[in-house]
């Protein structure tokens, strides 16, 4: 536990981390504060110190980060054009997608009217989500495409759609115990790159 009045250091991340661990074990009815901060190891007012709206603006900025960072991983796509397949580079992407807490959180969130608000609010402003990820590949898949490793005839935005579609479908309709949707997506990425 730490001391009060001590800063702690990387307090945000720390706090993220400790919800996802929460949510892991517990299932959603187990996100509240206590159980947050008990987890994190510090002081029950931590998460209240550092956002302000409480558990709701807590668990909006926790998708909000994590959304970010597989962003921030989907835009690099576009320069791995050439290397590698064009399957194991777009398997990159919705690993990255399957694996951030962010699309779980989002789940979450869209059950506390506040935060789902914050978070609505976020993406409309411009905040990063499915929607740049799907960008990022359509940009990837069209690179390739002037490599001729990707046909000529093949519609990049709308095979972006299909994937990054079918990986939010299957983030937002799974539960704990479900069966890994990692094989799916990989039927999928066949697929799509065997048409072509």
């Amino acid at each position: 536990m730490s001391p009060r009045g001590v800063a702690v250091p990387d307090i945000r991340e720390r706090l993220f981390a400790a919800a996802e661990r929460v949510v892991a074990r517990g299932g959603p009815g187990a996100l509240t504060s206590r159980a947050v901060t008990d987890e994190a190891g510090c002081a029950k007012g931590m998460l209240h110190a550092h956002f302000a709206g409480g558990l709701d603006e807590f668990v909006a900025q926790l998708v909000l980060d994590r959304f970010a960072r597989t962003a921030a991983l989907a835009a690099e796509l576009p320069q791995r054009a050439g290397q590698e397949t064009v399957a194991a580079n777009l398997a990159t992407v919705t690993e990255a997608l399957l694996t951030s807490a962010g699309p779980t959180m989002a789940g979450i969130a869209l059950t506390r009217p506040g935060a789902s608000a914050r978070f609505r609010d976020a993406m409309a402003a411009g905040a990063p989500g499915f929607a740049a990820v799907q960008e990022s590949v359509a940009a990837y898949l069209a690179a390739e495409q002037r490599l001729e490793r990707v046909a000529a005839h093949a519609d990049p935005e709308a095979l972006a759609l299909a994937l990054v579609g079918t990986a939010h479908h299957l983030l937002m309709t799974s539960w704990p115990g479900a069966p890994d949707p990692s094989a799916q997506l990989d039927r999928l990425i066949a697929a799509l790159t065997g048409l072509t």
